[in-house]
């Protein structure tokens, strides 16, 4: 069982500390209930304005033997500095006021129009944390598909490639959540997760009609600052290059079970974190069909009841689903 730090929290914890009125903790349950990932994502406040630096070892001192009446050369390791960003997710929401009112019920129809909000919130930062790109994208945080791209690189030992090709692929992600592993971080002195502002009642000019026009309208303003550190990047592993349509043809399909296991040893120790394996909806299904046979024989995938939640595991170790893992990645 991984050891946390007191600053290493779910959104939800983070809610319970900085607002203790409980209106946003409400909404963090809603962005739970409509995002898996967020049951699992861990969050930091950052050291910086606009995100959060964070140091990593690059190398380790020279040891040497030594014979008596010889010495050792002095050595010291090296260290490096990178600066994670956050980006500023935002939307604005105008309902008519004559409209909210036609069913008798505003608070009942102006929390149907924010549920629409959060979804589609959810939905883009869940893209965002494995597809962003500040490099192409200067508003958005650089997520981990880029991060994990490259079987060369430094990281690539994190990069198993399940030889698919064209562009119909997608991945299975490992990733161990925890406050020197991975984890998400949201700028200094601001707060966790998803802000709601409340303007009430306000006027609005329309767009639709004539042109300059007025009307009353209930304005609700959204905001969510956040991003991604990945201090050691030994804790995520990719699962790339998985051919879809191989996959549901049972053709030279990606033997996943396999995989996941190589995942696993990916890690330098299960200890440092709290893993969690994420797919898209289709390749937990050919999970399930694979294992179906591996099961009779002991394969390991088990559905175990998780503080009252029947959830799949693979030797211990959650399975999520997440639509946000697309079907049209490039091979790695």
């Amino acid at each position: 069982m991984a050891t946390l730090g007191s600053n290493v929290l779910t959104l939800a914890d983070w809610a319970k500390r900085l607002d203790p009125d409980g209106k946003v903790p409400s909404i963090v349950e809603l962005l739970s209930q409509t995002n898996q990932l967020l049951d699992d994502m861990l969050w930091m406040e950052g050291n910086l304005p606009t995100g959060h630096r964070t140091t990593v070892r690059t190398g380790l001192p020279t040891v040497a033997w030594r014979l008596l009446n010889q010495g050792v050369q002095p050595s010291k390791s090296t260290t490096a500095q990178i600066d994670e960003q956050c980006g500023m997710l935002e939307a604005w929401s105008e309902v008519d006021k004559d409209l909210a009112m036609l069913n008798g019920n505003t608070a009942a129809f102006r929390l149907s129009e924010a549920q629409a909000f959060i979804e589609a919130m959810n939905q883009e930062m869940a893209q965002t944390l494995f597809y962003g790109n500040s490099g192409i994208a200067a508003e958005e945080f650089t997520g981990l598909s880029v991060r994990y791209s490259d079987p060369a690189a430094t990281n690539g030992k994190n990069v198993l490639d399940a030889a698919g090709a064209g562009s119909d692929n997608s991945s299975i992600w490992l990733i161990a959540w925890g406050g020197n592993t991975v984890h998400g971080i949201f700028p200094k002195g601001s707060k966790a997760g998803l802000i709601h502002e409340d303007h009430g009642e306000v006027t609005v000019e329309t767009s639709a009609g004539v042109a300059g026009t007025r009307m009353r309208a209930f304005q609700d303003h959204w905001q969510w600052k956040c991003g991604i550190a990945v201090k050691d990047w030994r804790y995520a592993v990719r699962i790339g290059s998985i051919d879809i349509s191989n996959l549901v043809a049972k053709s030279s399909a990606a033997d996943l079970i396999e995989l996941m296991i190589k995942a696993i040893h990916r890690l330098p120790t299960m200890g440092m974190g709290k893993p969690v394996f994420y797919m898209n909806r289709t390749v937990f299904q050919m999970l399930d069909i694979q294992r179906r046979d591996d099961v009779i024989s002991g394969g390991g995938l088990i559905y175990k009841d998780v503080d009252g939640i029947l959830m799949p595991t693979f030797r211990g170790i959650p399975v999520r689903i997440c639509d946000a893992l697309t079907e049209a990645e490039t091979a790695v």
